[in-house]
């Protein structure tokens, strides 16, 4: 499963630390999302909406949704409700400006932890994450509870970094540990946040050893799509 790693080399639990790191970044996190990725991750999402079309999901939860960016990226299919939750009151502020900005009456955020989700059983036609499995303090406690919330036959589906392999494996290894942290500290202030981001993806079980813990907590139909040389994953399982 990995080594635990953390955003700050202090005592406190990880999950209080990656509430704390977001809360720092919030203010920042969309324009460095953009500027750090090209742009790409915007497509990342998209790619996974398309993939989720099938599905025609007509209540979503998004969770650790951060700024709102995936639940927001649903929408074009039409859902009759969309809630994000997410543990950092920071960036669920900025989301929530979002949401007044455009009007939008479908989507709601919410304060909520990830592996305690307040939800009951069989609630939703799809569960979705963007980025944020990583940040879990208890990994099989997090996807266990995406199951439960999940109506029978639900699809999760999740987006995660992953380790690309080959040459640009080693390029997008040099920029991970250099620029990226670089700049992530120059315009966030958190020099922390972009050093955890890298050590955080090392750390992270991906690929089959992924799919095969999502298995394990009775997903089935258990499937992963790699994009962009295999810098993110999508992953989905149905309960």
């Amino acid at each position: 499963m990995g080594t635990k790693v953390k955003p700050y080399q202090v005592d406190g639990s990880k999950k209080e630390q990656v509430q704390e790191m977001f809360n720092n970044i919030a203010h920042k996190y969309d324009f460095l999302n953009r500027f750090l990725s090209l742009g790409i991750d915007v497509g990342w999402r998209k790619k996974a909406i398309k993939m989720l079309a099938k599905h025609k999901p007509k209540k979503i939860l998004d969770v650790a949704t951060g700024t709102a960016d995936f639940a927001l990226a649903t929408l074009p299919l039409q859902p009759e409700e969309v809630i994000g939750v997410d543990i950092s009151e920071g960036m669920l502020d900025v989301g929530r400006k979002k949401i007044t900005d455009q009007g939008i009456i479908n989507v709601q955020l919410e304060y909520g932890d990830s592996e305690q989700l307040k939800f009951e059983d069989n609630q939703f036609d799809a569960v979705i994450v963007a980025f944020g499995v990583r940040n879990f303090e208890n990994l099989d406690q997090g996807l266990a509870e995406i199951n439960r919330v999940l109506k029978p036959g639900g699809v999760a589906m999740i987006l995660e970094f992953s380790k690309p392999t080959g040459l640009f494996g080693v390029i997008f290894s040099i920029y991970n540990k250099t620029l990226l942290p670089l700049w992530g500290k120059l315009f966030s202030g958190d020099s922390a946040a972009y050093t955890y981001l890298p050590e955080s993806v090392a750390a992270f079980p991906e690929g089959d050893e992924f799919k095969q813990i999502m298995r394990s907590l009775s997903y089935r139909k258990v499937n992963d799509r790699r994009l962009t040389f295999g810098v993110c994953s999508i992953y989905t399982g149905i309960k």
